[in-house]
């Protein structure tokens, strides 16, 4: 499984991405339900009921009794139009900058998901790695204990060397296993992200190239992020949303006029109705002034006061944070790149050992044991090197999702490094 194919099923399979696109779709209908407050509501009522009554009717000083039997009903359509609601229109807009900061909370668990795939991809890689080193170690370990047995039989060796080269080679079957239960591990959380069995995996292709740095260096980097970062935009969207609170909150001491059009027929609506049925049609204004509602609207006025405050600090500090992180990741690719260049003169100084040993080793200088060291000791350079490989290209992701630039075109340009 490439890089890209493990993107594209995670697209698919990945829990907490399917998590992520239901709480958009939640998150986009805030907008309408906010523009409905502007919108006219249209309710219509019926009713239909069988009336008993006893009724006296007083004339001329005599009264005369009647029981009336009679089916009463009303029908009815109104329509209400808001003119002016400060409320609606808080809640309107409200309603958009939700929307946006759901779509901005989306942006940021598909990042999320980039930087899980990447991850999981590269630890499962190391893992391995890391078995095939505690493989050479082991073994490297075993021809020394073959050695120590030879010597011991010959009279030139001692017990405490045999015993020494056995308990380190005990030591490095633990870790050999322990390595193995790590890579399954591993192995088994890239499957949990993709939602099924991984195969094969690429490894990182020897042309290995280190991205150009980016001109104007980390303020750069800066200015990209505050304008870009999709946390920061969530934390800028949620502060409009707190403010229109504010607006909501005090609109309960201004006045509401709608434009109010209903059409209504009656049957029998009333006793002194019952024989007669009626239609109207009424079209007019509306206007409510709240006058007094306890201290209610004061009181949820100060909290959403408050509630604002806080949405400011906490984008102040979210800020804080981002940019803290955005320097950590800038760090890490810049000194990831001078690692990488150091450990790959190490390795090719490591092959050029192999290559004089195996020479020393023909001219019965050397043994196969010196081999296996200088073996060991390049398999250790080399995996530091792809460690160094790893931790920059994730390194490079996180700074490009610290400055809100972080896409599935980053992904593609990752894959390129595996084969």
């Amino acid at each position: 499984m490439s890089l890209r194919q493990a993107y594209e099923a995670a697209l698919q399979n990945d829990p907490q991405f399917k998590s992520a696109l239901a709480e958009n779709a939640q998150g986009l209908e805030y907008g309408t339900i906010g523009r409905s407050a502007l919108l006219p509501t249209v309710q219509a009522s019926w009713s239909r009921s069988k009336n008993w009554a006893d009724l006296i009717v007083h004339q001329q000083g005599k009264d005369f009794p009647s029981e009336p039997r009679y089916l009463s009903g009303s029908t009815s359509v109104q329509l209400r139009q808001p003119l002016f609601n400060m409320e609606a229109w808080a809640r309107y807009k409200q309603g958009k900058a939700q929307t946006d900061a759901s779509a901005a909370q989306f942006s940021v668990r598909t990042q999320e998901l980039v930087l899980r795939v990447v991850g999981a991809y590269t630890d499962a890689l190391f893992a391995a790695e890391h078995v095939r080193l505690a493989t050479v170690q082991r073994d490297v370990l075993a021809e020394q204990r073959k050695v120590n047995d030879r010597l011991f039989e010959k009279g030139e060796g001692t017990r405490t060397d045999m015993l020494e080269t056995q308990a380190r080679l005990d030591v490095a079957e633990a870790a050999l296993l322990e390595a193995q239960d790590n890579l399954a591990t591993a192995r088994a959380t890239l499957a949990g992200v993709v939602g099924g069995d991984v195969g094969e995996l690429d490894q990182l292709a020897p042309n290995f190239r280190l991205v150009p740095p980016s001109e104007g260096g980390f303020e750069s980097w800066k200015a990209i992020a505050l304008a870009n970062n999709p946390t920061l935009l969530m934390r800028t969207f949620s502060v409009d949303v707190a403010h229109q609170e504010v607006t909501k909150a005090r609109a309960g001491h201004a006045p509401r006029l709608d434009f109010v059009a209903t059409y209504s027929k009656a049957q029998a609506e009333t006793l002194n109705t019952y024989t007669q049925d009626s239609t109207a049609r009424v079209v007019g204004v509306q206007l409510n002034i709240p006058l007094y509602q306890g201290g209610y609207v004061s009181a949820v006025s100060r909290q959403a006061v408050a509630g604002e405050e806080k949405a400011r600090a906490d984008l102040q500090a979210e800020t804080d944070k981002v940019l803290v992180d955005l320097r950590k990741q800038y760090t890490a690719v810049v000194s990831g790149a001078s690692r990488i260049r150091a450990l790959e003169k190490a390795a090719e100084s490591g092959r050029l050992l192999m290559t004089a040993t195996e020479q020393s080793i023909k001219g019965g200088v050397r043994i196969n044991l010196d081999l296996l060291n200088a073996q060991q000791q390049l398999f250790t350079t080399e995996r530091d090197l792809a460690q160094a490989r790893y931790n920059y290209l994730v390194a490079l992701m996180r700074l490009r999702a610290a400055a809100g630039t972080l896409g599935p075109d980053d992904v593609h340009e990752i894959a390129l490094y595996f084969r």
